[in-house]
């Protein structure tokens, strides 16, 4: 229901603005500068843009989450480690999609950073395809979960415009109730229930209450998508 919207998977302000109208870069934070060099020519050969890096803090101080893309994170550099690189990028909130970059992977270690969150991983040395495939496959989810926020934020800002009771009228009619039965459950009126229903249709900016229920559900998804991100960090 509208009502269970978690305060905490609120919309953040990070993902506002023409965020999704820029171009995507990735971000390759490796400690060896041949490998940052060897990968930024095979996503510049391949037209994408990408920004390299050889220290995890130098990447935190430059980076914002404002611009589409995805992280290329070496697994195993010796300051901040790739998975530590990425829990500090998801405790800011930051949902852009990781892949690691690892010279040595076994069984474990890769349940470890899947578990972790990343979309992928890639051992090193690696094929100019299988990264470009790796690198292509991230953005397309990174412009899908951008897309969701986008969607997620513009119904928070719609519920924002209803009071109290038009919130609890809004729970259930998005379960099936009808007015009569709305107003036996709130001990109103029924004309009170048509009243808050129009207005609820208005603000929500929906044409229909089959509409309200498709808005409902897209809530209902992201939040569950997203606790189950986090959960897994």
């Amino acid at each position: 229901m509208f009502t269970d919207l978690n305060p905490r998977l609120q919309f953040r302000s990070e993902y506002q603005g023409d965020a999704m109208l820029s171009e995507p870069t990735v971000y390759v934070i490796d400690d060896e500068p041949d490998i940052c060099k060897v990968l930024s020519g095979i996503l510049e050969g391949a037209r994408i843009k990408v920004k390299t890096y050889t220290s995890p803090r130098d990447f935190m101080l430059a980076y914002s989450p404002d611009n589409p893309g995805c992280l290329l994170l070496d697994i195993g550099m010796p300051d901040i480690n790739g998975l530590e690189l990425m829990e500090a990028i998801i405790a800011r909130g930051n949902r852009t999609p990781v892949i690691f970059l690892t010279g040595n992977a076994t069984v474990a270690n890769a349940v470890e950073m899947l578990k972790a969150g990343a979309v992928d991983f890639i051992e090193k040395p690696a094929k100019a395809d299988v990264i470009l495939g790796c690198v292509r496959k991230a953005l397309k989810i990174d412009l899908h979960r951008r897309h969701e926020q986008s969607q997620f934020a513009d119904i928070n800002q719609r519920l924002d415009l209803l009071t109290a009771r038009e919130r609890e009228v809004l729970t259930w009619i998005t379960v099936g109730k009808s007015n009569k039965m709305i107003a036996l459950i709130l001990n109103i009126s029924s004309r009170t229930v048509e009243i808050h229903r129009a207005n609820i249709l208005n603000k929500m900016r929906a044409s229909s209450v089959a509409e309200l229920v498709k808005m409902d559900l897209m809530v209902k998804e992201y939040i569950s998508t997203s606790s189950l991100e986090s959960s897994s960090n």
